[in-house]
């Protein structure tokens, strides 16, 4: 089974790009999430690899979850601090990574996480899980999942990224290669194998700016892992997403989802 070799810092230099750019997870979504758990409020909610908190400001605004939120990168958490005052909720805000999942956390109801499962030891990550979540909690993985993308900018990302950073798109294909087992296997392979998934369909016009700064927040194109390619590569980038789209408008339909996992 593959692992993605753990790096703290990997998300440095994207925290701000997060943000900003990156579509937030619709409210509806996490309501039918917190309805179909069975969340109640002040129920403890880990938001584990938490970035700048988008999921457990959510959960504690939405649903007056009792939340911590945790990431190995000290930029994230700042942004989760602001993030949280601004929206008028506390946090438990905690350095960390799956590799820190002990009982001092305490119990949860759930443990969520946005897009940030790939980055850990998912065997492992589920059975320290297991000890943690009470009876009738779950585990939640958000996710978004592109539909359509009128111009295709992911199609002039790729090979963009395969020439200025290398080493990163060749471990983005490692996750889409055969030796790579879905998230649903694994969790059928654990505990947690009762799984469902509850998914909002969106639909969003952004602009050749908002692309831009969605790329820059991945860690395979962030501006630490570009280096000193940043510039050339943004001057690339941003004259094929002209050429593909001259009014620079890009039509995105986009499914934000939660696959739900239940013990048996």
């Amino acid at each position: 089974m593959i692992t993605v070799p753990f790096e703290a810092r990997r998300f440095q230099s994207t925290a701000a790009y997060y943000l900003r750019y990156r579509i937030p997870y619709p409210d509806r979504l996490i309501t039918r999430v917190a309805e179909r758990s069975g969340l109640k409020p002040g129920d403890h909610v880990l938001d584990l690899g938490c970035g700048p908190g988008q999921l457990g400001i959510a959960f504690a605004r939405l649903q007056r979850a009792a939340v911590t939120a945790m990431d190995p990168e000290p930029e994230m958490l700042a942004e989760v601090e602001i993030g949280a005052k601004q929206a008028g909720v506390d946090i438990n805000i905690r350095q960390g990574s799956s590799y820190d999942l002990g009982p001092d956390i305490g119990r949860l109801h759930l443990c969520v996480m946005g897009r940030s499962f790939h980055w850990m030891d998912r065997p492992a990550t589920l059975e320290a899980l297991d000890r943690l979540i009470e009876p009738g909690g779950a585990v939640v993985l958000f996710h978004d999942k592109g539909v359509l993308s009128e111009p295709n900018w992911r199609g002039i990302l790729e090979p963009l990224m395969e020439t200025y950073s290398p080493e990163r798109s060749a471990e983005r294909q490692m996750r889409r290669s055969k030796e790579w087992a879905p998230h649903e296997a694994m969790l059928l392979a654990s505990p947690f194998r009762n799984l469902e998934r509850i998914g909002i369909v969106s639909e969003y016009t952004r602009d050749i700016e908002e692309i831009i700064g969605r790329i820059f927040s991945m860690s395979s194109t962030s501006p630490q892992a570009l280096g000193d390619k940043a510039a050339d590569f943004e001057a690339a980038l941003r004259a094929e997403l002209l050429a593909a789209a001259p009014d620079g408008k890009f039509k995105e339909i986009v499914e934000a989802n939660g696959l739900l996992a239940f013990r048996d």
